[in-house]
């Protein structure tokens, strides 16, 4: 382990993979990196699949970890808030703290993933070789098999370890499943609903439609549509619907007719805005949303799985990027204690890691119902109103359950969780007793707050909830 000349062989050049190639690199392991699609600096293969991200502190502690945070920032759009649009085209902006230095950013994955490709590319210890896809690795012996899709030639690499960072289909989580060498969990849960990819085109002159600084929500009910801005002009805009439920689902909306219908009745103001709208709805694929959760995510001191090959979840808290990116700062910290082995690395990250990633995996749905439902529910809004309130005037005493997972980057999901599901239990349940309203006296609220979750939390921990 103190041998820094081992060789680390990375599955996967996405997100993770990258920054992980990067770190690894600076701290002086010999690093080859295999990746399956072409090289993405060279080539366009966003391919329906999200072309920009939400960004924000989890994320950004990785880029100040490998030392390129101002370089990342030249990528982002700086996003406030949500801007709520309802039936009627009506507009309401819906900030994401009480703290004016708080928000999240809109950037693009290619371009975000190229720049730590090309850094990670700066260290002659970091090789990467695109085309090259996994077909299945042999943990025991720490190889894995590759086939080049140029030459279609099969070839074997083997290394002191490997780590697979290639995403929610990962090659080697299916060789721990198919290998049957050990007792290994496995759940991967699809929600109801699927998406697609469609855009807001800029204006003949290059500028935004609509207002740049927010992330866009026409909520539904059950379904919704979302969009977030591109440093071009334009907006990347996603559409969130049942696969075949509802008056209208991905599977009846199936003629130019049908989708211009539907986007009449429920987004005007969107339509009006998209004229490129059944183009895009009929050449992007519909995709699937899921949640991925596995154990153990290593295998002896030989191979590991981070990002989302270890635990992929749905994109409702904009966390997906971060969790991963903040995967690679976890690991990081577990090297500086300078254990004997791989083995007691992959065993004390996993350990201070899985709990979570449980934990934002969980979050994730449940912002799901927030977004398409609750955000335009009367009682929710209250809940925003008085939290944003609290937010600006104690900006010390108290963080929104979207703050503690957002903005926190110092405490782990599992603790702003579970202290903002309590918050969020105790405003709510207040609010509908009547005992607190938007109008109230704001340190009186906050005590009551206060003393209202630590009563709750302590009823979980009881129940042996925590």
């Amino acid at each position: 382990m103190k041998d820094k000349k081992q060789n680390i062989l990375i599955i996967g050049a996405g997100l993770c993979g990258s920054l992980l190639a990067l770190r690894l690199g600076q701290r002086g392991y010999n690093v080859s990196v295999y990746e399956m699609r072409p090289d993405l600096r060279k080539v366009d293969i966003s391919a329906g699949r999200s072309i920009n991200l939400a960004f924000s502190d989890r994320g950004n502690k990785a880029m100040k970890l490998v030392g390129i945070e101002y370089k990342v920032k030249e990528l982002c759009i700086p996003m406030n808030g949500r801007m709520l649009h309802d039936k009627e085209g009506n507009t309401f902006l819906s900030n994401y703290s009480g703290r004016d230095h708080e928000y999240i950013n809109s950037i693009s994955r290619g371009e975000l993933n190229g720049l730590l490709l090309t850094e990670a590319e700066k260290h002659e210890n970091v090789t990467i070789h695109f085309n090259k896809k996994c077909k299945s690795v042999d943990f025991e012996k720490t190889t894995a098999l590759f086939k080049d899709y140029n030459t279609k030639h099969e070839f074997v690499e083997d290394a002191d370890v490997i780590i697979a960072t290639d995403g929610a289909g990962s090659a080697m989580r299916k060789s721990y499943y198919l290998g049957k060498k050990f007792l290994f969990s496995f759940s991967q849960d699809y929600l109801t609903h699927g998406y697609k990819e469609l855009s807001i085109l800029p204006t003949k002159e290059g500028g935004y439609k609509t207002y740049k600084n927010a992330l866009h929500i026409w909520p539904r009910g059950d379904f919704m549509l979302i969009a977030l801005p591109n440093l071009d002009g334009s907006f990347t805009v996603t559409l969130f619907l049942n696969h075949s439920d509802g008056e209208y689902n991905f599977g009846n909306l199936t003629t130019p007719e049908i989708v211009t219908e539907f986007f009449k009745k429920e987004f005007p103001d969107a339509l009006k805005l998209m004229p490129n709208l059944v183009d895009d709805f009929f050449e992007n694929p519909t995709a699937a949303l899921g949640t991925v959760k596995c154990s153990p995510w290593h295998f002896k001191g030989n191979t590991l799985l981070m990002g989302d090959a270890a635990h992929a979840i749905v994109p409702f808290y904009g966390q997906g990027m971060n969790a991963s990116f903040e995967d690679v700062v976890e690991f990081d910290k577990v090297l500086d204690q300078n254990l004997d082995n791989w083995e007691a690395v992959f065993t004390t990250y996993e350990k201070s890691r899985k709990k979570d990633t449980d934990a934002i995996a969980d979050l994730a749905i449940d912002n799901f119902h927030e977004m398409k439902d609750h955000v335009a529910n009367p009682i929710f809004q209250e809940k925003r109103k008085i939290e944003m309130a609290l937010e600006k005037n104690f900006p010390e005493e108290y963080s929104s359950k979207y703050s503690l997972v957002t903005f926190n980057e110092n405490i782990g999901y599992k603790e702003a969780m579970l202290k903002g599901r309590a918050q969020d239990k105790a405003i709510l349940n207040m609010l509908a007793d009547g005992e607190i309203d938007v109008n109230g006296e704001l340190k009186n609220i906050l005590e009551k707050v206060k003393q209202q979750t630590e009563a709750i939390l302590e009823d979980d921990r009881i129940a042996g909830l925590k």
